[in-house]
């Protein structure tokens, strides 16, 4: 593992976001709570206590000037977990990943490969829009991206398919452009899952040309997939 990598899951406690769905424990966050604090009880938590979780969190400044948090939607057993960077307008107003331009063509592209969108759980790297639409901070990404790795343990998936340089530079904690990231498999360790990335919906709605490669992507995901029982 890649010296920057190492320390970016060290920093976010990865090892205490994989245990498997266990009853809470008492607790939560409160405004003033350090990231690390209580993180013993959020790895064991399940989808509802994690779920109350993230509706209350105060863990960055992004609480302050949201409108609703953005959990996550879909099939909590899915074999496939789709990761954007985080909430637009629309989606901090509705509280649910991609539901704008980009989520109609991002329903459009699972369709195209035989996944509704009931089928796949789909969530983002922020729970909270950061005001303007601007790229998530280090520090924001450093509270948030547990409750994320939190999901991934508790979906298990056979896949994650990663959407954006954003998302997946952030997942994978690499400042790799994503050109060099599409067609490969990465890692995401612990998680058995294997990470295929793929541009934006957003991207692909400026850039049409590009989304030939962008069906590339889902079928070699949809091979990768296949290769993990999916």
């Amino acid at each position: 593992m890649d010296p920057r990598r190492a320390a970016v899951l060290d920093t976010l406690g990865i090892e205490r976001f994989v245990a498997r769905a266990a009853p809470a424990r008492a607790g939560g966050a409160t405004a003033s709570e350090p990231v690390g604090a209580h993180d013993d009880a959020r790895a064991t938590m399940d989808w509802g206590a994690l779920e109350a979780e993230v509706a209350a969190c105060t863990r960055c400044a992004l609480a302050a000037t949201r409108t609703r948090t953005v959990f996550g939607v879909g099939d909590r057993a899915a074999r496939w977990f789709v990761v954007g960077e985080a909430p637009g307008a629309d989606e901090d107003r509705q509280g649910e990943p991609f539901v704008g331009r980009a989520g109609q063509l991002l329903n459009s592209m699972l369709r195209a490969i035989g996944l509704p969108r009931e089928q796949v759980f789909i969530a983002n790297v922020l729970k909270c829009r950061p005001p303007g639409n601007r790229d998530p901070s280090p520090e924001e990404v450093r509270c948030c991206m547990p409750f994320l790795h939190r999901q991934i343990a508790l979906v298990d998936p056979a896949i994650i398919l990663c959407v954006g340089r954003i998302a997946a530079q952030n997942l994978l904690a690499t400042d790799t452009p994503i050109g060099k990231l599409r067609g490969g498999v990465h890692a995401l360790p612990p998680f058995r899952a294997p990470v295929v990335v793929t541009y934006h919906p957003a991207y692909l709605l400026r850039s049409p040309g590009e989304k030939q490669k962008a069906w590339d992507d889902l079928k070699f995901a949809m091979g990768v997939a296949r290769g993990h029982g999916a």
